[in-house]
């Protein structure tokens, strides 16, 4: 099991495939780890591995996965970008895709901002951001979910911390939007992306669509895509085209 330590951060990543680089993180809101790979919607390391070199890493701590590190509350989306950056430091990669599934639409677009000389196109599966008939959605997983189970194994860890850490994520910058990023930043982002729009209380559609407007290289794929196995496969297709195509020389 590959582990990679910087500071006080311990990254657990895995890597399948070869070729141009591609950084990609499943779902799960803050539980984002390899092992949640089988219950994606298609599994990006088996479906790409041939295509290019795959590698996907626990999120810092994740319960249940292998990356440790402090609970940042200031800066607690910038800190998933470091920790995402310093893991391709570490590997000598310098540019790369990027694909993230849920809560993996922010990572992406926090990793333009950061770094977009990086980034040479980003995929934003099923991303997560605000909905208005279910603002907390988000906020309210961490809450009950996620922060209680993480302070059973973390004695330096209160609740407090967990509150300020979830406000910083879910209820301050753009929390009306996307969470990581500003709508004056997607405007801005040359970066090219793709969107795959999903619509759940987390998931949230009008976030998707709104990136897709508003950022000027970025594209959508048909929504919905994924209920009809054909379509899904067809959909699956249009990203390996669209990075392929993104592909640096």
């Amino acid at each position: 099991m590959p582990l990679f330590t910087k500071g006080d951060v311990t990254i657990h990543y895995e890597e399948a495939g070869s070729g141009f680089p591609l950084l990609v993180t499943p779902g799960g809101g803050l539980n984002s780890m390899v092992s949640n790979w089988p219950g994606q919607v298609f599994n990006a390391m088996e479906e790409f591995k041939n295509d290019f070199r795959c590698i996907t890493m626990d999120q810092r701590n994740a319960n249940g996965g292998e990356s440790t590190g402090p609970v940042p509350v200031n800066d607690p989306w910038g800190a998933f970008a470091d920790d995402q950056l310093g893991l391709m430091d570490h590997l000598g990669i310098d540019q790369f895709f990027f694909m993230g599934y849920c809560i993996g639409g922010p990572f992406a677009l926090k990793l333009m901002e950061r770094a977009p000389q990086r980034i040479a196109a980003g995929v934003l599966c099923q991303p997560v951001g605000h909905n208005p008939a279910f603002p907390d959605s988000m906020y309210d997983s961490g809450h009950d979910l996620w922060g209680p189970e993480l302070i059973k194994n973390r004695p330096d860890l209160s609740m407090e911390t967990i509150v300020a850490y979830l406000n910083a994520l879910y209820r301050k910058e753009s929390a009306d939007f996307v969470y990581s990023v500003s709508r004056d930043f997607v405007s801005s982002c040359q970066t090219p992306m793709l969107v795959m729009p999903d619509n759940t209380p987390s998931h949230s559609y009008e976030a998707a669509i709104e990136v897709t407007e508003l950022a000027p290289n970025a594209e959508s794929t048909v929504y919905p895509w994924k209920e009809d196995q054909d379509v899904m496969d067809k959909t699956i297709v249009q990203v390996r085209d669209f990075l392929k195509a993104h592909q640096p020389a």
